[in-house]
């Protein structure tokens, strides 16, 4: 499937696993640069390895509580 995302970048929460994690699989696939994001460390680094080793995209694991508002400015301004 081509959705005609190379070059685009993703922002997606609570990525290291279930729904957050397939969804950064597939738009890491379609060429996008993938920033990722979790409360848990270690998961969200080995996922991250894990997508880019699997995609060849760049994924990018920031570890935050977008429940706080100042995790969510800090990931948010480390991504642009």
């Amino acid at each position: 499937m081509d959705l005609g995302l190379t070059g685009k970048v993703a922002f997606i929460t609570g990525a290291s696993r279930g729904i957050g994690r397939a969804t950064a699989r597939v738009l890491a696939g379609e060429g996008c640069d993938v920033v990722i994001t979790a409360r848990g460390v270690e998961r969200l680094e080995e996922t991250a390895k894990e997508l880019a080793n699997e995609t060849g995209a760049t994924v990018v694991p920031l570890a935050g509580d977008m429940s706080q508002s100042a995790d969510v400015e800090r990931c948010v301004a480390e991504t642009l």
